[in-house]
């Protein structure tokens, strides 16, 4: 693969991604199969983590064993990140001990400035603006469902996230249909939504039930974000129509998969009936955010 980096997946082409996906797949298989891979033996992943985790710091650290190196955690009072030394520097000294550098930071232009600086890979863990290594689990699991990509209609439902920009970064390079749908105001960043409007075919409503008839997909996650606590009882006010359960489901192909990158709020964004019930694949995404992350690792730090 060309890229160094993975920020986000706009210099990341359809091939690019496939190579992923098919890495992914490939290490699924093997690993199920029992064959260990030892191919990053002696290398080691510097984590930082500006905001907690449970999939990302799970997936990351058992891949880098499974591949046969080594991860360090890096917490928010391990190093203050841009506070106590200046993420130029930071990214310079990691550069010197580690072979990549993961971050999951809450402003995007943190993981960017790693990126600059750094002599090693920068993985965007997620920023306030994206989460690539989120998508690539995602679209993992769609392929394992539907057997397709392309052509398959995903109909967001909810705040135009970091999640939400990364599908419209992906999805349309790929040939599916995005359709989000989210309260006035709460729309995917204006930049992200113009290039994906180029790419393939999305739309914006402001009806749940408009983006869920006929889709493949019903995908969410929750009305607030890490760092928007002030804003939940008035997200909640105007998000309460927003909500992926059986109604809202019945709309959607017979076939539909719902999908959450979690963790959830139950009864906000979706009903814990539809989250845990036969159609719902939230645990299977959990799962590939590990394969998925394990072929980024592979291709961009062999």
């Amino acid at each position: 693969m060309r890229q160094k980096d993975l920020i986000s997946f706009a210099d990341y082409s359809a091939e690019d991604l496939w190579e992923l996906l098919e890495t992914a797949l490939q290490l699924k298989r093997e690993h199920r199969a029992g064959i260990a891979h030892k191919m990053l033996a002696g290398k080691t992943l510097a984590m930082i983590f500006q905001k907690p985790s449970l999939r990302t710091r799970v997936s990351f650290e058992v891949g880098m064993t499974q591949l046969g190196g080594h991860a360090i955690y890096l917490g928010p009072d391990d190093i203050k990140l841009g506070q106590r030394e200046t993420t130029e520097d930071i990214a310079k000294v990691l550069s010197l001990y580690c072979d990549a550098i993961m971050a999951r930071v809450f402003g995007h232009e943190i993981v960017e400035e790693l990126a600059r600086y750094a002599d090693v890979p920068v993985i965007n863990g997620l920023s306030d603006l994206l989460h690539p290594c989120q998508i690539l689990g995602d679209l993992l699991t769609v392929y394992e469902k539907k057997r397709r990509i392309e052509g398959l209609k995903l109909a967001w439902i909810g705040d135009g996230n970091n999640v939400c920009n990364s599908w419209l970064e992906a999805g349309p390079k790929l040939g599916m249909e995005i359709v989000v749908a989210c309260p006035a105001g709460y729309e995917p960043n204006a930049k992200i939504l113009e290039q994906a409007r180029q790419l393939g075919r999305v739309e914006i409503v402001h009806d749940p039930k408009r983006a869920a008839q006929g889709a493949d997909i019903l995908y969410t996650d929750v009305w607030t974000s890490m760092g928007q606590e002030r804003e939940a009882e008035e997200r909640r006010k105007k998000f309460r129509d927003f909500q992926i359960n059986q109604e809202l489901l019945k709309l959607a192909k017979p076939d539909a998969i719902v999908m959450h990158c979690l963790p959830a709020h139950y009864d906000e964004e979706i009903t814990h009936e539809v989250a845990h019930g036969p159609q719902s694949v939230i645990f299977d995404e959990a799962e590939n955010r590990l394969h998925a992350q394990k072929a980024v690792l592979a291709l961009l730090m062999r």
